[in-house]
C-alpha cells in the first residue's frame, strides 16, 4: 500500500502559495491508517525507547497509537498554557511568527530515551524546539518519526545535523 495516495494536497491553505498535505484521508481510512501505525511501529525497533512523545496536536493521532501497541508511556509536547501542571517550555520560530511548546516536568525522567512521533516535518523548528523540551527534562531524544516529510524545506536535515536520527513514510516537495 502506497501511503502517499490517501495524502490530500489543498491548494492555497492555510493561506496564499501554501500546498497543504491534509492526513485526515489518511486516517478516516481504516487500512491506511493502520498501515501507517504499523510501519511506525516497525521503524521504532531502529531506536532505544522508554516513553513516546508526540507534538500537538496531528502527533498525537499517531504516537498515541504507537505507544498503545509498544505499551511504552505517552509524552503530551503542548502549546503554551494548555497543560495544568509545572512544566518546562521552549519558544521557537515558525515561518510566520513565534510560537511555544510546553511539557510537564514530571513526564520526562533523567535518561529516559524519548522518541518523537509528529504527522509531518517541514522546516524543523518545532521538532528542534521538541527536541530541546526532552533535553531540558534531562532525558535524550531516541530520535524522530514523521509520517510526511517535506523534503526541500530542509528540517529532517536540520534535524540530522544536529545529530538526531530521522525516519518518515511519505515525502513531498513542499512546494
Amino acid at each position: 500500500m502506497d501511503l502517499k495516495d490517501y495524502i490530500r494536497s489543498i491548494k492555497d491553505y492555510p493561506k496564499k502559495g501554501i500546498l497543504f498535505r491534509d492526513i485526515t484521508t489518511l486516517i478516516k481510512n481504516e487500512k491506511a491508517f493502520k498501515e501507517c501505525i504499523d510501519q511506525i511501529v516497525e521503524r521504532t525497533k531502529k531506536f532505544k525507547v522508554d516513553k513516546i512523545a508526540a507534538i500537538e496536536s496531528r502527533g498525537f493521532v499517531f504516537a498515541s497509537a504507537v505507544s498503545y501497541i509498544l505499551n511504552k508511556p505517552f509524552i503530551l509536547l503542548r502549546k503554551k498554557n494548555k497543560l495544568p501542571a509545572e512544566s518546562h517550555s521552549v519558544d521557537f520560530e515558525l515561518e510566520y511568527g513565534t510560537a511555544t511548546i510546553e511539557v510537564h516536568k514530571d513526564s520526562i525522567k533523567e535518561n529516559d530515551s524519548v522518541l518523537i512521533i509528529d504527522d509531518l516535518i517541514a522546516t524543523g523548528g518545532t521538532a528542534e524546539a521538541a527536541a530541546k523540551l526532552v533535553t531540558i527534562s534531562k532525558g535524550s531524544v531516541s530520535g524522530f518519526i514523521f509520517v510526511i516529510n517535506l523534503f526541500d524545506l530542509g528540517g529532517c536535515d536540520k534535524l540530522i545535523k544536529l545529530g538526531h536520527k530521522v525516519e518518515n513514510l511519505i515525502e513531498f516537495p513542499g512546494h
